[in-house]
């Protein structure tokens, strides 16, 4: 198998803008989550919230069990903080996973229309083998982590009956939660291509006065 190094480059130089763009999803997602945080009644930072996400899922990663430790945990948004999922920072929607599993569950995240389920969080469960094609890398990771078709998929409907539990002792929380990726979608489409728009006009401009500055005099 070759690598492709011009398609890399090239991919990799433009996504400069949606980067700066997702960023800025991502800062109105956190600022706005602190602002529900009274509404929802309870804190991410608050002793009691911390207490039960210990209590329910330990020391271990809520996706795969792996063993947590604080150079590969990651904090975890069920929904994700990003323009598609509509994620937010409060109670019921943070827990802890190992970093591979947060970095594996970017791929629903990412994607606009999910088709296995309705959030990111369990259409990354849902990937259990029998579903997708056979190029499916989440299915392919999941394979890794319980090769026995018949545990992998005894675990994944376990994983997920456990977060909904979770969940469930945080309503005022998830019902925030469930309006904003009811509601928000065309409010962040509409920041996402703002920022990308302004991004390429002052960038533009940007590099006019630089070029100028560098031109031989």
């Amino acid at each position: 198998m070759s690598f492709d190094t011009t398609r890399y480059l090239a991919k990799a130089t433009a996504r400069a803008k949606s980067d700066v763009a997702n960023k800025l999803v991502s800062m109105f997602l956190h600022e706005l989550s602190r602002k529900l945080t009274a509404l929802a009644g309870v804190s991410v930072r608050d002793v009691a919230y911390t207490a039960a996400v210990e209590k329910t899922f330990g020391a271990r990663c809520a996706y795969c069990e792996r063993d947590l430790e604080h150079d590969r945990a990651a904090v975890e948004h069920l929904d994700g903080m990003n323009r598609y999922r509509v994620g937010l920072h409060i109670a019921g929607n943070v827990i802890v996973s190992c970093k591979r599993c947060n970095s594996e569950k970017r791929r629903d995240d990412s994607v606009k229309v999910l088709r296995l389920a309705v959030t990111g969080w369990e259409s990354f469960l849902a990937h259990d083998g029998s579903r997708c094609g056979a190029e499916c890398k989440t299915c392919h990771y999941w394979q890794t982590i319980w090769p026995d078709e018949t545990e992998r998929r005894n675990k994944l409907v376990a994983k997920g009956e456990r977060i909904r539990s979770f969940r469930s002792s945080f309503p005022a929380s998830i019902a925030l939660c469930e309006r904003a990726r009811t509601e928000f979608p065309p409010l962040l489409e509409r920041l996402y291509r703002d920022c990308q728009n302004f991004a390429a006009t002052e960038i533009g401009a940007t590099i006019q006065d630089a070029l100028a500055v560098l031109s031989p005099r």
